[in-house]
This record gives C-alpha cells, structure tokens and sequence, in this order.
C-alpha cells in the first residue's frame, strides 16, 4: 500500500505494476440537467476527487452521454495523463468482430482519447457470455489492441452467481475484474468467495455497487439509522459500508457514483483514514446488526442500477421499486406521494401497472429480480385510488 503525502489518499497494486486509488470515481451517476449531464458541476465534482488523489475513472458505452462527458471534462482540465480510465464493451449488444471495432472506435472519440487503460467486457453473466466473444475472435482483438497499446488492460465487470464467476475467472489471463459486492452481498453474486478466488490468482478486484446505489445510505431503515448514530465510531452510513470494504486486502479499489460534493469529500476523508485489516470483532458484530435491520425491511433487492431501462411502456422501475421500499422506511403516505412525483408527474406515466409482462427487462437485470411480479406489487401498494386521480389530473392538466 502507497500513502499519496500531499493528500493522504492510499493507494493498491492494480494492473501491471499501476498504484490504483483506493477510492475509484464511478461516472455512471453524474448529475443531469435538462436530460443531459451538467458538465459544469459534474467537472468540479471530478476534479476534486482527482485533486483529492482519485485517480481511476469508471464510465461505460451504454451510460448515456457520460464517456463524452468525462472526455469534455477531462481534456477542459487536461487531467487525462492524471487518471487510469476505463470503459466497457457492451457484449451483449455486439455481434460481429467489426462491430467490437467499431464500438471501440466510438468509446475512444467520446472520451478523447488515444488508449483505455483498463476495459472490460461489460456485464459478464455467465461464461457462454464469453465464448460468444471468443467466436468473434475477441482474444485476438484484445492481442491486437494490446499490442498496439490502445488497451493497456483487460477485465469484466460481473453480474451473476459465485460459481459462474469462478468459471469465467478461470476462462481466460485477465488482468482484472470488477464485481458488485457490499456487506449485503457478501455471500451472493461473486461474493467473498469470487473475491478471495480473484485474490489468489494476483488479480486486482474493483468494487461496483458497494452502498447497492446509495441504499444502504439513503434507505435504511430507522433503527439501523439509529444505531449508526449512537455508534461511538462517528461513522456515517457510507463510511461503514466502505470501510468494510476497505479492511479487505482482496479488494484494491472502490467505485462510488459521486454527484455531491458534499460526497465527494467524505468519501475522501474515509478513503484517507481506513487501513486493511483493522475491523475488530466488534466491527463485524455491529455489521451484522445492521444487516438483520436492513434484511426485516427489504421488499425488493433493486440497487437503482437502471440496466432494465429503457422499458418499452415508458415503466419507472427503479422508481417503482425505491417507492416499495420506502413504505417500510418513511411510511405509505411518503412513499405513495414520491410515487406519484416519480411517476405520474410527467407527459408519459411511468407507472407499474403500465407493465405488460413482456419480460425485457429481466433479461438484463444484474440481481435476477422477478420484476414483472414486483411490479404488480408496487402497483397494488403504490397506485392508491388518490394516486389514480392525481395521475388523471396531471394527463388532463398537461403542464409540459
């Protein structure tokens, strides 16, 4: 582990001798503004998180509008020679050799730039996933572009079950790979076991969803919420869930969707002040509180990773699904009248009961949520008769 003197960031051995920050910069939930993202306040956001020592950058093909965001930002504040960027080939949309080509070329012109330093192969859910690619002779574009130096590094961002993923692990030489995986994800998905397996072979594990899309800040329930607070620690919400994360040697660096900067700084501050292996008995013991806490309330596992969207009715998933949650949290009234907010306020209702069942959208969610199901469910709880009249009012009214 290196110490960065100037900002107290840490650092852990990444790919090929790289010193990665412990703290990565998930670029997947930049503030929006007008449908497009706000690259003013996305850019001070980045920057001081680059300033702050963060120097890996985590964007994908399919992120709207943010490979080219982060390129603009990036080349505004000429920070590209500062970071470690990487981006993903969305495999599951490609079919042809040229058309991985031609799908690289474009991630490239986004982000302006001349090479990735780390790509995956996006959403990885089982290992007939990759033997598809290798059909389309992958591995010898992989070589090419290595070669070429246009690829400094390759890996796989991972949704699916333990034993899939060891598969895929052994599949092929990767550099390094990239897993969901938080403490209520320690025994499903990769898991502590895919992770101590990537551990073992030398290959360095980034962390996606490691506060499950803000829930295990924004949505816990009162009485964890309460016991947080009255912890002796001082720790807020996120810096339990990433300092868990941090005391494990396996993991070299952690994604967070930062779009405050309110976030940004305290996940600087919990990035500087954590160490490997210093979680005590107690530690754990109060982690697993907050689990019991969590696992009483959760109606649905939705991380708001929004993979399901677009839906073909114009269905607000994640939206449905946060609102569901929220009944055990903050009520039924709060949660139907952000129900109504999210869904009903807009020229196209968003709501669950606008789902005809045709499934697309399970085809692509990383937690294998029955969804079509969980939706008749929000749809049952959240559409109450004085939702159904607000929801015709707005369609009448037409303030768009």
């Amino acid at each position: 582990m290196e110490i960065n003197k100037n900002t107290g960031m840490q650092y852990r051995p990444g790919a090929g001798g790289d010193q990665l920050s412990v703290l990565g910069y998930g670029c997947m939930r930049f503030t929006k503004k007008g449908g497009a993202v706000d690259l003013d306040k996305a850019g001070r956001e980045l920057m001081a998180a680059i300033d702050g020592g963060v120097n890996y950058l985590d964007t994908a093909y399919i992120y709207s509008g943010n490979e080219v965001a982060v390129g603009k930002i990036l080349e505004k504040y000429s920070a590209r020679d500062r970071v470690y960027l990487a981006t993903k080939l969305p495999q599951y949309l490609i079919k042809s050799r040229a058309g991985v080509e031609r799908t690289f070329r474009e991630e490239l012109s986004r982000l302006r730039t001349d090479h990735i330093d780390y790509y995956l192969m996006h959403m990885i859910t089982d290992v007939a996933s990759w033997h598809k690619l290798e059909s389309l002779g992958i591995r010898e574009w992989i070589a090419e572009k290595k070669q070429a130096g246009e690829i400094r590094h390759i890996g796989f961002s991972f949704h699916g079950n333990t034993d899939m993923f060891l598969q895929i692990l052994n599949a092929y030489d990767w550099d390094f790979c990239q897993i969901q995986y938080n403490y209520m994800d320690e025994h499903s998905q990769a898991g502590r076991r895919g992770l101590e397996a990537a551990q073992a072979k030398g290959i360095p594990v980034i962390i996606m969803e490691p506060l499950r899309g803000g829930r295990l800040v924004n949505l816990l329930p009162k009485a964890a919420q309460a016991r947080i607070a009255a912890h002796p620690h001082g720790w807020t919400a996120a810096q339990w869930g990433l300092n868990w994360l941090w005391d494990q040697r396996g993991v070299t660096c952690v994604l967070s969707g930062m779009n405050s900067m309110e976030m940004v700084e305290e996940n600087l501050r919990a990035a500087c002040d954590s160490r490997a292996g210093s979680f005590t008995a107690e530690d754990f013991d109060f982690i697993d509180g907050l689990r019991k806490e969590i696992n009483a309330s959760v109606r649905v596992g939705c991380t708001g990773c929004g993979y399901c969207m677009p839906c073909p009715q114009g269905v607000d998933i994640p939206g449905s699904f946060r609102c569901l949650n929220e009944i055990a949290i903050d009520g039924r009234k709060k949660a139907t009248k952000e129900y109504w907010q999210v869904t009903a306020v807009r020229k196209v209702p968003g709501s669950a009961s606008r789902c005809i069942g045709c499934g697309k959208c399970e085809r692509h969610c990383p937690q294998q949520i029955p969804i079509r199901e969980m939706l008749k469910v929000a749809a049952k709880e959240l559409e109450t008769p004085f939702y159904k009249i607000g929801r015709w009012a707005m369609q009448v009214w037409k303030p768009w």
